[in-house]
């Protein structure tokens, strides 16, 4: 029932993407005071020294390898790295990395010992799963190399939509969505960056892309992922630390 449930309301956020009636004239909507909440927020982030900025995705991956084998340990560290920690999937790429990673080893590895080495990531059991089923896709459907659309990177085992924008980000150099994850999701809805309250990543992903300039786009996961980690937790936010104090719906004064 919870899929379903899922599908539903996705189908509604798509829905009003789609100009129905709402608001045939004047300007567009936007959120209060959203350009100087992202300022105080770029302020805050201008250390780089969250956990993503240091572990993320994009630093997991061999930057000297060929680019199709590069695009291919992206794409595995955005798998490893669903509902864990970027310190954990920065040290099972590190493992996975040191026997060679590419879509012919990965092939040849047992299930055993790719669990291994990629303990104690989270469902790491599925994930072990997920990871020869899409590896197996890519060697036989892509020659090795990983799809460059959104659409195609959905249709891979254990590959959801944030990890498919990230994908486009990072292993294309290529802006084709928001990424939103649990940080994202959690400070758009905190900021009122959406019209009305969004359930899930997906809704919050068709919310943002309605309003927000497609040149911030590629930003916003970095800027928000980092502050989500640091600064707008997702239990006792440190609302006295945060710049945005006076001008946040959900700060806690």
């Amino acid at each position: 029932p919870r899929q379903s449930r899922r599908r539903k309301s996705l189908a509604i956020a798509y829905e009003t993407g789609q100009g129905g009636g709402a608001e045939p004239q004047g300007e567009p909507w936007e959120p209060r005071d959203w350009r100087e909440q992202l300022e105080n927020i770029r302020d805050m982030r201008r250390s780089r020294d969250a956990p993503v900025d240091e572990m993320g995705v994009h630093k997991c991956y061999d930057s000297t390898a060929p680019p199709q084998v590069m695009r291919y340990q992206v794409l595995l560290a955005l798998m490893l790295s669903s509902q864990t920690k970027d310190q954990v999937t920065s040290a099972a790429m590190l493992r996975l990395r040191r026997r060679g990673l590419s879509v012919d080893s990965v092939l040849q590895m047992d299930e055993d010992t790719l669990g291994q080495l990629i303990y104690p990531v989270g469902f790491w059991r599925n994930k072990v799963k997920y990871i020869k089923q899409t590896t197996a896709i890519l060697k036989q459907k892509y020659g090795g190399d990983i799809p460059s659309t959104v659409e195609e990177l959905v249709q891979l085992p254990g590959v959801g939509p944030k990890m498919a924008h990230l994908a486009m980000h990072i292993a294309w150099d290529s802006v084709a969505g928001i990424a939103v994850d649990t940080h994202v999701h959690r400070i758009s809805n905190r900021l009122k960056w959406v019209k009305k309250e969004t359930k899930y990543p997906e809704e919050t992903r068709v919310a943002l892309e309605e309003w927000l300039p497609r040149d911030l786009w590629k930003e916003i996961n970095w800027l928000l992922v980092g502050f989500g980690q640091q600064t707008c937790l997702p239990v006792n936010p440190r609302c006295s630390q945060c710049l945005n104090q006076d001008i946040c719906p959900a700060a806690k004064r």
